[in-house]
């Protein structure tokens, strides 16, 4: 069975006004009182931001309650230094982010301007097992029209400076600004792969491969593939439906390359308009399908991977789960859904933050 990891961004924020807080080096150093050699949390480009990462996992109840450990965690360490974290993808407040001042963060602040400033925004990366960098990037050309429906899942971003964007997830498309971001069109080899990574940096627009972007791309890390794509998630179930299907689809891509099936292979400007359309879409209306990429109703896209994902999931006890939670989703909608709920209920951003802080925690 493949393992799981799964990367989350919070946002630092005051647990009275709903601001976010540029306090992570404060938070990071309080963590490491309590334990010197904890790898669990980490700092992010900007000071508003804390990333933890789980350990690789094969089982979802233990992925759940290692992300609920960790939020929680979190949450301590932030709350003895006066402030708290919410998993929102973007801040609902105004905010003036400040950048961290380590060298890499202040080159980046120098070469990409006012779109490093803006990107106080706040994802979620799931890291799946390969077997080889052969395998991992036959799952990359093969799972790329399928991420845009755990966008759609995962919208959790629909308010930016105090206003309603129209999108439910503005994170993604405030991402997209960085200039190695986005889709990819099949690498067909790891040598291509490899090739064009090189060829990227060696343009110097990119400072090393840590800034290659792609939507899915080989970790320089760890031997998985890491699917980037998605918001993070208001509720920690919702993050575990990600990883579920992340893993479906990897797993599935697997076996249709042993198979010898060839990836559909859409363009990157099909695979852009679709993702534009779960950003402003999410599970409120349309997507565009990823087999054929015409617009259908969100349920039937997302009922559309749950079948191209069933025979993964099936096998690692993880289908029925997945679907009940992608049926509650459609119901209820996903964390943008539940942001403007709660906005039209109270009139309130800051009672937004103040509520989402509460779901983080749950």
């Amino acid at each position: 069975m493949r393992t799981v990891g799964v990367e989350e961004e919070l946002l630092l924020v005051d647990p009275e006004t709903g601001e976010p807080q540029a306090l992570s080096a404060a938070v990071l150093a309080r963590a490491a009182q309590d334990d010197a050699e904890q790898d669990v949390f980490e700092k992010e480009l900007h000071n508003q931001m804390l990333e933890f990462a789980t350990h690789p996992q094969s089982g979802m109840e233990e992925l759940r309650a290692e992300i609920v450990r960790c939020r929680k965690e979190a949450a301590r360490h932030a709350g003895e230094i006066g402030c708290t974290v919410a998993a929102l993808a973007t801040s609902p407040l105004p905010v003036s982010p400040s950048v961290g001042v380590g060298r890499r963060y202040q080159w980046m602040a120098e070469h990409y301007g006012i779109t490093t400033q803006e990107q106080l925004v706040l994802g979620c990366h799931v890291h799946v097992s390969v077997e080889s960098d052969e395998e991992g990037v036959a799952v990359i050309d093969r799972i790329q029209p399928w991420l845009t429906v755990l966008s759609a899942l995962s919208a959790n971003s629909p308010f930016w400076q105090g206003k309603d964007t129209l999108y439910n997830s503005y994170r993604s498309r405030v991402w997209q600004r960085w200039p190695s971001a986005g889709p990819t069109e099949p690498f067909r080899s790891a040598e291509r792969y490899h090739r064009r990574v090189a060829d990227m940096v060696a343009t110097g627009v990119i400072l090393d491969e840590g800034m290659i972007y792609f939507d899915a791309r080989l970790s320089q890390r760890f031997p998985t593939v890491e699917i980037r794509v998605s918001d993070v998630c208001l509720h920690s179930g919702t993050a575990v439906l990600v990883a579920t299907l992340a893993r479906g689809l990897v797993e599935t891509a697997a076996r249709d390359w042993r198979a010898g099936r060839e990836p559909l292979g859409h363009s990157v400007s099909l695979l852009r308009l679709a993702a534009w359309r779960a950003a402003r879409s999410g599970l409120t209306e349309e997507l565009l399908h990823p087999a054929t990429m015409r617009r259908m109703p969100a349920e039937t896209v997302v009922r559309a991977l749950l079948d191209h994902v069933g025979e993964a999931l099936a096998e690692t006890g993880d289908l029925d789960r997945a679907r009940a939670t992608c049926t509650e989703l459609l119901r209820i909608g996903s964390g943008a859904g539940v942001q403007r709920a709660l906005m039209k209920e109270t009139g309130s951003l800051r009672d937004v933050v103040t509520e989402c802080v509460r779901i983080t925690q749950a």
